[in-house]
């Protein structure tokens, strides 16, 4: 291994050398809770300038693993994303009784799986870093073992999550059946070949069956609501974004034939399928929804359906577009969730929208960046969730699918208001619940970052995608 290489697998070594430390400082100190938010922080802040500092050059370890590159810019992502996701559970954990050190540990091992994930050249190391990835979210879903809810959130979400795993496995099994190689360079150079045969599209059709729960599109949404309205706000956080981004960027690399090498693009029906249904379904559910968490559930279900627009039109433009998309959900979901964690209180109250009336007078700064994340998921010019979207649907219409554009546009309009009904309640109703917002510095800091990102992304969308475009190959 040469010293290149080993900067590029840096990365993966500190987090894991972290998680490792910190599993000796639980078992022989009794201050792990209090010393590890300020641990992981560093690391992966280090963990974001390193894989930041590496975008412009790719190899791979052992044909196993992609480094640099597109990996790379994942890994950023995920970095500063998790970072983001431990300042906002500094004070929220001790709220909502989950204060442990593991839980920090917990959701570092979440984030190893997905940068396995994002760097995978072979469906086995896809299978361990989703597996790495899913377990930790089990039992992140369900840390306080008290709460009814957040039981009952780790419960449907392990069900459901190991049922859509086997969908993978069996893909996986057919993949290789067919192809006779888990090689994921092998199955691209050989992709034209292996459509004609039947046991490999079947494969391939349940991988991506199996995927798609996991980036919660229509109708492999069941467990969404439930689990992310039970779940500790943090993590809800860390699930809808980065771990979304994660599956994602498996789907990207799955249709990557197509997007490079100029195969036949035969699975496009089902993307444009889970496109329009996703938007659609999701975007008039969410309008009945009062309770914050569940709103912003369908939310994400929406956006999975805006990214699927991307993949049902498979060209580099709409896979950058899907990539630019993941960096600005990412910052504009963390920041929404970050301000409910603030405002909620111990016992899962005040997320609905009640206790947000009025917000602008007990907190002008939250509500400030709350109108500001509800912005931007709206797609209002000139923020980073508008541009997302216009990335997404040029790509389609530049591939012909004017009708997954006009699709995605509808959704929009009809999302507006779901969100602008929060912008309402806070600035245009009078307070309901009296109540105090304690202070929490580290969760105003999580919150004030994603604020930034979410501004730059918006002011400077150009720079951003074109280096998403230069790692693209």
């Amino acid at each position: 291994m040469n010293q290149s290489t080993f900067l590029q697998i840096l990365p993966f070594i500190i987090l894991s050398a972290g998680i490792v430390v910190a599993i000796l400082v639980e078992i022989f100190t009794t201050k792990g809770k209090a010393l590890l938010p300020a641990f992981f922080s560093v690391l992966f802040l280090a963990n974001s300038l390193l894989s930041l500092a590496q975008i412009n050059v790719s190899s791979n370890l052992y044909q196993m693993l992609a480094l640099g590159g597109k990996a790379a810019f994942f890994n950023f992502i995920f970095s500063i994303g998790a970072l983001i996701a431990v300042m906002s559970s500094v004070n929220y954990v001790k709220k909502y009784g989950a204060n442990f050190g593991e839980y920090y540990i917990l959701l570092a091992s979440s984030v190893l799986g997905m940068m396995l994930m994002a760097g995978a050249l072979d469906l086995f190391v896809v299978f361990l870093g989703l597996e790495v990835m899913s377990i930790n979210f089990y039992i992140l879903a369900g840390i306080n073992r008290k709460k009814k809810t957040a039981n009952e959130a780790s419960l449907k979400y392990f069900l459901l999550g190991a049922f859509a795993t086997g969908f993978v496995v069996y893909g996986i099994g057919l993949i290789y059946g067919s192809a006779g190689n888990t090689n994921l360079n092998f199955i691209i150079n050989n992709f034209t070949r292996l459509l004609k045969m039947p046991l490999f599209v079947i494969g391939l059709g349940l991988f991506f069956v199996g995927f798609s729960f996991k980036i919660a599109a229509f109708p492999f949404h069941m467990w969404v609501p439930d689990v992310y309205q039970g779940a500790a706000t943090s993590v809800t956080g860390l699930m809808s974004t980065i771990g979304k981004a994660a599956a994602f960027s498996v789907l990207i690399f799955a249709i990557s034939p197509v997007t490079f090498n100029g195969a036949e693009h035969i699975f496009r029906p089902y993307f444009a399928t889970l496109a329009i249904l996703s938007t659609l379904y999701a975007s008039i559910v969410a309008i009945a929804q009062t309770n914050l968490k569940r709103m912003l559930a369908y939310s994400s279900i929406v956006h999975a359906g805006y990214m699927s627009i991307g993949l049902a039109a498979g060209n580099v433009y709409s896979v950058a577009g899907i990539i630019f998309y993941l960096a600005a959900y990412t910052f504009m979901n963390l920041g929404a969730f970050g301000v409910i964690a603030i405002v909620e209180d111990e016992n899962d109250g005040k997320t609905d929208l009640k206790a947000f009336a009025g917000l602008h007078k007990k907190n002008p700064m939250l509500a400030g960046f709350m109108a500001l994340f509800m912005f931007a998921l709206a797609g209002i010019p000139p923020l980073a969730g508008f541009f997302g979207k216009y990335y997404v649907f040029v790509g389609a219409i530049k591939q012909n699918l004017l009708y997954l554009a006009l699709v995605g546009i509808t959704a929009s309009l009809i999302s507006v208001y779901f969100y602008l009904r929060v912008v309402v309640y806070m600035y245009f109703k009078d307070e309901e619940e009296d109540f105090e917002i304690k202070t929490d510095y580290p969760g105003m800091f999580a919150v004030l970052v994603s604020g930034i990102f979410v501004l730059i992304f918006g002011v400077f969308p150009s720079i951003l995608m074109k280096l998403i475009t230069s790692v693209l190959r």
